[in-house]
């Protein structure tokens, strides 16, 4: 079915995010996760893809399984990075063979092996390409778009970030998934803008729950995103007095409060990235009030 029927439907609510483990031997362990995260009951789960042939073929099996063995939602992610008219027609018309209705249009990051990668060479230059290209041949595909409430890192300003978010969903975009934040006001204030502009589709915002001093670090160097002075100081805290477990400890507490928050001040649901971990996502799940 597609999203914006469901939110429309089902609001508020949990959705997921997973990422196709590489080797096929990992899959079992993989899907024993989806299992036990099924329990939450979330309107949908994305499933990332890996450009320029990384994972895709793992994405659209894995994306087909949570369908037909799972009866879950799926959201397909899909990137512009070294992506040809004829390989997309053929990707996604795999995924309504499947019956998959849902596809996250991205741009995607350089790939990191590919020494100055140049996007102004590719077939499909902006998200706002493949957006355009989805809307023209895929008419039935419900399209959704990223975005980023503090703005992407590339972004010459907020301002033209903001202009670029509005485009995707002129172009098509049926509503917005937020990269990852920690202080709620950043979300509220991006909606608000983004309504003052007369952009009206629902804005999923994205919540990561921190688990560990090092991933977090990763992570944020990885999007940019800020973190409130006063948590990293408690993740800190937490990591001298009693290393990851009690920064794990931090992390959920937080997660649950940010992902609360949002749902009581009416964001449509909660987006959970869940870095393929089953037991943080249900502390997390299981402890919001809907």
């Amino acid at each position: 079915m597609r999203i914006v029927d469901l939110i429309k439907q089902e609001s508020p609510f949990l959705s997921l995010e997973f990422f196709p483990p590489k080797n096929e031997e990992a899959w079992p362990s993989f899907f024993g996760v989806v299992e036990k995260l099924k329990e939450l009951n979330p309107l949908f789960a994305s499933v990332t893809y890996g450009a320029g042939g990384g994972t895709q073929s793992n994405s659209l099996e894995i994306a087909r399984r949570l369908k037909q063995d799972y009866d879950l939602e799926p959201l397909a992610h899909l990137t512009s990075v070294g992506a040809t008219s004829s390989g997309l027609t053929e990707f996604v018309s795999k995924l309504e063979e499947a019956g998959i209705e849902n596809i996250l249009a991205l741009r995607g990051d350089a790939p990191k092996d590919v020494e100055n990668f140049d996007f102004s060479a590719q077939e499909f230059q902006y998200a706002t390409d493949l957006v355009t290209f989805l809307r023209s041949k895929f008419k039935k595909m419900c399209v959704g778009v990223a975005c980023y409430p503090e703005a992407h890192p590339e972004s010459p300003s907020v301002s033209f970030d903001l202009a670029m978010s509005k485009l995707k969903c002129e172009m098509g975009g049926e509503f917005m998934v937020t990269q990852l934040f920690f202080d709620n006001r950043i979300y509220f204030d991006f909606v608000d803008r983004m309504k003052s502009m007369g952009v009206n589709v629902p804005v999923i915002p994205g919540v990561l729950p921190i688990m560990s001093i090092k991933s977090a670090k990763f992570i944020l160097s990885l999007c940019g995103a800020s973190i409130p002075g006063s948590f990293l100081s408690a993740l800190e805290k937490a990591h001298d007095e009693g290393g990851d477990d009690k920064v794990y400890e931090v992390g959920m507490a937080y997660a649950i409060r940010q992902a609360q928050d949002l749902l009581d001040k009416g964001a449509p649901g909660v987006h959970l990235y869940t870095l393929n971990r089953a037991k943080a996502c249900l502390e997390i799940g299981n402890s919001l009030k809907f």
